[in-house]
């Protein structure tokens, strides 16, 4: 009894960066009816979600615990009520602007080397999509500095930072880094950047990395941004540059009629199954079986699918070298 009470810890404020068991007013809780069909909510006493097929009063949710299974008042369809994670607010989060999905964020947080305590400036908050993923990757005891050129979207970010109890690991600030720099030196150990024009933020992003040194990411649509970033990344002494692009290709598992090779005489102790016996059983079988006199056999194979996600953008990494070459030297004078 005392390990449980330790492991759920009450009156703690649901937090991205903290997992927590019981919905609690206040709450933002992700809505799971399907993988087409996932969405966020505020829970609010007196509030009704309404999804296909029914209605779930918010009351009903408060004081269940995060992965329940909740019907709706008809009891004809059901949902799965589960705690947010920056995976999830990624595929539900109010569009401001495009954003960088799972995908590459998780290549980006492995890239910079991130962990519980880094320092990370980034520059293209947008709809807070990477912000999310990183200030759980550096909770508790780092911080995310996140600067936006649009005051709205700035000013947005922030309240929304602050509802999920984020607002002490990221601090959010309008600003054109491209022309007013991040307004920091020597304390990031990480930076990122979103934006049109990436190279014209290098030079405050060498300040911005700790004399030590420090990792660069930057995420572009077009070629032509990288090759102008990496020739300025060179002539501020950043080494490693390298240049990646992630695509997830998914594969789908189904049953397949192939035809038996003729390998000599059967085995006696064989079995024959009518190809009709497929759509009954060996539905989880992963070794292939006799189908029928015909010579034919049910194999479980697996197909990348025909329609996936295609090029979403390329993203930059490099290293700072903490000894200043002759041409640095001479560009940050």
């Amino acid at each position: 009894i005392i390990w449980e009470q330790w492991l759920l810890p009450q009156n703690r404020e649901m937090s991205f960066s903290e997992y927590r068991e019981i919905i609690e007013e206040g709450d933002t809780a992700i809505v799971y009816k399907s993988k087409q069909d996932v969405s966020a909510i505020k829970v609010t006493v007196n509030q009704i979600l309404q999804v296909k097929g029914g209605a779930i009063p918010h009351n009903l949710l408060i004081g269940k615990r995060y992965g329940s299974k909740v019907y709706t008042t008809n009891m004809k369809t059901w949902v799965y009520v589960v705690h947010p994670s920056p995976e999830l607010w990624t595929v539900t989060l109010p569009h401001r602007t495009q954003i960088v999905y799972s995908v590459d964020v998780s290549l980006i947080t492995l890239q910079l080397g991130l962990n519980p305590g880094s320092v990370v400036c980034e520059s293209g908050t947008g709809s807070g999509s990477v912000s999310h993923a990183i200030a759980r990757t550096i909770a508790p005891t780092g911080h995310l500095y996140t600067f936006d050129f649009h005051q709205q979207r700035a000013e947005t970010a922030s309240i929304e930072f602050a509802s999920h109890n984020l607002d002490k690991i990221i601090t959010v600030k309008c600003c054109d880094v491209c022309t007013d720099g991040f307004g920091l030196e020597n304390m990031a150990d990480a930076v990122f950047l979103d934006l049109p024009e990436p190279w014209r933020a290098v030079e405050s992003s060498r300040k911005a990395l700790k004399i030590s040194g420090g990792r660069f990411a930057s995420f572009s649509p077009c070629i032509e941004q990288i090759q102008r970033t990496c020739d300025v990344l060179r002539d501020f002494n950043f080494v490693d540059v390298e240049v990646l692009e992630c695509l997830l290709r998914p594969f789908e598992v189904r049953s397949t009629i192939m035809v038996k090779p003729n390998l000599g005489l059967q085995a006696p102790d064989s079995k024959e199954v009518n190809i009709g016996d497929q759509a009954k059983g060996n539905k989880g079988c992963s070794t292939p079986s006799s189908t029928s006199s015909k010579g034919r056999m049910e194999l479980k194979t697996a197909h990348p699918l025909q329609k996936i996600a295609g090029h979403t953008g390329f993203l930059v990494f490099a290293t700072l070298n903490p000894k200043p070459n002759n041409k640095e030297k001479s560009l940050l004078k």
